[in-house]
């Protein structure tokens, strides 16, 4: 059983009552993969940029997520900054920077036709269909969003 998850593959930079982080890794492909491995094989479909290193890929590797689908394209990650300090159960987002994620076109590789359970993350909901519509046989689907798609 393998579980598919295409979306964002970022960084975040994130304020906090206890402080400030900046470009950390995230991305909803990525929370959700790293929190997928620990039950079930994980694949991941995403784009990043040139500032998205080995050693951020290492990250995903090391907990045995294949990434084979995250494609690496000339520009800047994905790039998501908010603040949690009014209330650590909501995210006030203060920016969202596209970068190369803005013309993501999600590829599903051959390899991963065959995954049983789709996760959509954070994408366009329009790339959520085209991806769902490339997959037509898989088991259960799931999905996720934010405001930057909602509000716009």
């Amino acid at each position: 059983m393998a579980i598919l998850v295409v979306g964002s593959v970022a960084f975040d930079n994130l304020e906090t009552p206890s402080g400030k982080r900046e470009n950390v890794l995230g991305g909803a492909a990525t929370h959700f993969s790293l929190a997928a491995s620990f039950f079930t094989p994980v694949r991941v479909v995403g784009v990043v940029g040139e500032d998205f290193l080995p050693e951020h890929e290492a990250v995903l590797t090391s907990k045995g997520i294949d990434v084979t689908g995250i494609e690496h394209a000339a520009g800047k990650s994905f790039h998501w900054t908010g603040s949690y300090v009014e209330n650590l159960n909501e995210a006030k987002t203060l920016a969202t920077d596209l970068n190369v994620f803005g013309t993501f076109a999600p590829k599903i590789p051959a390899s991963y036709l065959d995954s049983e359970y789709l996760f959509l993350a954070n994408i366009d909901p329009v790339l959520q269909f085209q991806v769902r519509k490339q997959l037509p046989k898989v088991k259960m689907v799931a999905g996720d969003t934010m405001n930057y798609w909602i509000a716009d």
